[in-house]
């Protein structure tokens, strides 16, 4: 592992003064450019200076490369990000995000008329934060407090998730939707539309 690290250091330098090389630009205007000395630059390129995150974050900007290009890092494989999916009261929950605390980003998938078209008081959750949720596919129930609504494709809706609620699916083909969960005060801009009348 030492010796991996040493050679990846050790081939900075010569791939910085590449960079540079290919954008014709001199040690002194690369300096004015980054507010790195010529000297520590002249140094890194011969790689008489161990290169820090701080100075690679810096030429990485000037060269407009990414900084895995910078140290020749190893591929890294497939780059989407595979997070687990979850069950939880009959939905299937896909994250879409991994970031700890802040807002949570989920796709989610309700069967057909889960889990049965009227929820009793005891189903209506309560806890701090807010919801946004945008139907992508079916049809969404949202029993929201002494409100009832049913969004459609493309309808968003949003709330304080301090109000007893509860969603479900009141079709009979699934519902997909990104859900956006966030803790109290992270609020956005949108809200529900009331449930029309079911025809006579």
């Amino acid at each position: 592992m030492t010796d991996d690290f040493e050679g990846v250091l050790t081939a900075v330098g010569p791939r910085l003064r590449m960079l540079r090389q290919q954008r014709d630009t001199t040690l002194a205007e690369l300096a004015e450019e980054t507010g790195i000395s010529v000297s520590t630059l002249s140094r890194l390129e011969a790689g008489q200076r161990r290169p820090t995150l701080e100075l690679l974050l810096r030429l990485a900007r000037a060269h407009q490369v990414p900084l895995d290009e910078l140290v020749d890092a190893p591929p890294t494989g497939d780059p989407r990000v595979q997070l687990a999916r979850f069950e939880r009261g009959g939905a299937t929950y896909l994250p879409l995000t991994r970031r700890p605390g802040g807002l949570q980003a989920y796709k989610i998938i309700y069967p057909p008329n889960y889990p049965g078209y009227e929820p009793t008081p005891e189903q209506q959750r309560v806890h701090e934060g807010y919801d946004w949720i945008y139907v992508l596919q079916g049809r969404l129930r949202l029993v929201l407090g002494e409100h009832d609504f049913v969004l459609e494709a493309g309808e968003v809706a949003e709330f304080d998730t301090r109000t007893p609620h509860w969603m479900g699916n009141p079709g009979s083909r699934p519902t997909e939707l990104i859900g956006l969960f966030g803790p109290q005060g992270e609020r956005l801009h949108v809200r529900a539309r009331p449930r029309r009348p079911e025809p006579a």
